[in-house]
This record gives C-alpha cells, sequence and structure tokens, in this order.
C-alpha cells in the first residue's frame, strides 16, 4: 500500500498557473511562488494543476511541465506536492499519474470525469482504480466536487469499501459545502487514516470540528497566514479565537464573491498581495477587471488581513 513520507494535512495552497499576457505558461516564476507560500504564507504542501490551476484548459504537455516544475522548485522546500491527474480521458489520466510518479511527485488526485459521467458508486471507482493502478507506489486522492462535475454520488458512499479495490487510497479533496456528507467520511472511516481535506475555504473552521485533517484551497495562496492562525487557535482549543479569524475570513470572501470571484479574480488578488505575476487566465475565462482589484485591494486594507507591505503600490500595477 502506498504510503507517504507523511500524512497529508494542515494546509494545501490549490496552486494558480501563472501566464503571460498571450496566454502561454510563464514557468519562470514557480521558483518564486514556492518561496512565496514557504516563508510569507507558511502554507508548505500544494495541490497542482486543480480547478484553481486551470488543469482542465491546459494541454497534457503542459501540465507534465507545470507538474514536473512544482516538483522541481519544491525540492527541500516544501513537504508534499499533490499533482491533480484528473481528466475525460482515462488513458489521459493514466499518462498524467504514470508521469507524476516518474517526476517524484508525492501523490495524486482525480476529479470525476464529467461529460460522460459515471452514474453510480461502481462506475466511478472503476474509474478511479485504472487510474490509480497506473501509478501504484503514489498515494491517491479523490477530488469531490459534485458543483462543478454534476456527479452527485457521495462522498460517504464512494469511501466504502473503497480501500479494497483502490489499496493506494489515502483520502479526498471535499469541495461540497454537504457537511453531513463530510461528518459521515470522518464519522464512518475512524479507523482508517484517511486524509480528510476540506476545500470550501470559508467553512474550514466548522469543517475542522467534524473531523478536517486539513484544507485544499485558493485562498491559501494568499491568505495561508491568516488561516494557520485559525488553526493554530483551534488547536489550543482557543475557539473564540479562531472564530473570530474564520469570520474575518469570511468577511473578505463574502466581499468578493458578490462581485463575481472565480479563478480569474484569484489571479488577480494574488498578483496584487504576492507581487507575483500571474497573468490572465485562458479562454473561456476573462481577465479580471481593475475595478475589482481596486476593491479587493481596499477590502483587503480594511480588514487588516495582511500587513501594509503585502500590498504594495507596485503589486496593483502588475495585476
Amino acid at each position: 500500500m502506498a504510503s507517504p513520507k507523511k500524512k497529508l494535512q494542515g494546509l494545501v495552497a490549490a496552486t494558480i498557473t501563472p501566464m503571460t499576457e498571450h496566454g502561454e505558461i510563464n514557468f519562470s516564476v514557480i521558483g518564486q511562488y514556492v518561496d512565496y507560500l514557504v516563508e510569507v504564507q507558511g502554507v508548505k504542501n500544494v495541490f497542482v494543476n486543480g480547478t484553481t490551476g486551470e488543469g482542465l484548459s491546459l494541454s497534457i504537455s503542459e501540465r507534465c511541465q507545470v507538474a514536473e516544475e512544482w516538483v522541481t522548485k519544491g525540492r527541500n522546500k516544501l513537504d508534499q506536492v499533490v499533482i491533480h491527474v484528473g481528466a475525460l480521458s482515462l488513458k489521459e489520466s493514466q499518462e498524467l499519474a504514470q508521469h507524476a510518479a516518474k517526476i517524484g511527485a508525492d501523490g495524486i488526485a482525480v476529479i470525476a470525469p464529467f461529460f460522460l459521467k459515471p452514474w453510480n458508486k461502481d462506475n466511478l471507482v472503476n474509474f478511479l482504480k485504472e487510474v490509480a493502478a497506473a501509478a501504484p507506489a503514489l498515494p491517491f486522492y479523490y477530488y469531490h466536487i459534485p458543483a462543478l462535475t454534476g456527479v452527485k454520488i457521495r462522498a460517504e458512499e464512494l469511501l466504502d469499501g473503497i480501500q479494497d479495490k483502490i489499496p493506494t487510497f489515502q483520502g479526498l479533496k471535499f469541495s461540497d459545502t454537504d457537511l453531513l456528507d463530510f461528518g459521515q467520511c470522518v464519522d464512518q472511516n475512524q479507523q482508517r487514516q484517511f486524509a480528510f481535506l476540506f476545500g470550501v475555504d470559508e467553512q474550514l473552521l466548522s469543517a475542522l470540528v467534524m473531523g478536517a485533517t486539513g484544507a485544499v484551497g485558493s485562498t491559501y495562496n494568499y491568505l495561508g497566514r491568516k488561516t494557520n492562525q485559525m488553526l493554530e487557535a483551534f488547536e489550543r482549543k482557543d475557539f473564540s479565537s479562531a472564530l473570530n479569524h474564520q469570520f474575518c475570513i469570511q468577511r473578505f470572501i463574502n466581499f468578493v464573491v458578490k462581485l463575481g470571484f472565480g479563478v480569474s479574480q484569484t489571479k488577480a488578488i494574488m498578483t496584487l498581495v504576492s507581487g507575483i505575476p500571474m497573468g490572465p487566465p485562458r479562454l473561456p475565462l476573462q481577465k479580471a477587471s481593475r475595478e475589482f482589484t481596486d476593491n479587493a485591494k481596499a477590502k483587503l486594507k480594511s480588514l487588516d488581513v495582511l500587513s501594509f507591505t503585502d500590498l504594495k503600490d507596485g503589486n496593483l500595477e502588475a495585476s
């Protein structure tokens, strides 16, 4: 059975794929990006080529190159690099899984295929099993995000007996607001050392109470330090402080959601906060407006989430 160097836990940044203004991948900034996550945000695990990383908008070749760059630049700096290898094609997913193993990734994750969908648990497990078998030495994680895939198979149902079919299964990224389903995943698998990684950043504290062992999210790219403060407060049972941190994070997320918040806007905010140019998204997504970036900057300043130096005027120009 696959056994990671240590259990995947704590914050995991869902990485952004930096691009040039012409829509090509900007590999040159990934080393700087790694250092920023580790040194400024205190985040040492990454989830590469997922939703935030526009993984399904990249070619197979590009996905391989991005994965390799993160593994290479993260060596001796990051704790774990998990590569999302999900695709609509089983063969492509297997190819990506094999490549992740070859380059020394720490694990792979797979989303449910969402065009020709699996309509029951057995169909989905059979697909996941074939991908996992392509990289038998790597820990395998299921990426549960029904709002985007349209695959409504409950995670609780999927986990029942899954290691009998997929021996390398180590946990899941649960990107859904159904805390009943999430809670039952934890409750019914307490004897197993699964990683229960919650994927709805604004509800993380609730998931921690339910037994989440970590979290994968886009906001940990730039609010990792703040979220780590919440995790630390929770660990020391200072629930009042933990709640205050969560409410602060929620105020920002609630604000940007009302403006229209997605991958494009995440790229703009990360550029603003880190000073590392993330560039525009790939079509069909459109670049975030200057108005959005100005409003996000003002909100971050008003909430005092970041230090003054985190929001230098030069960073705004880079976005």
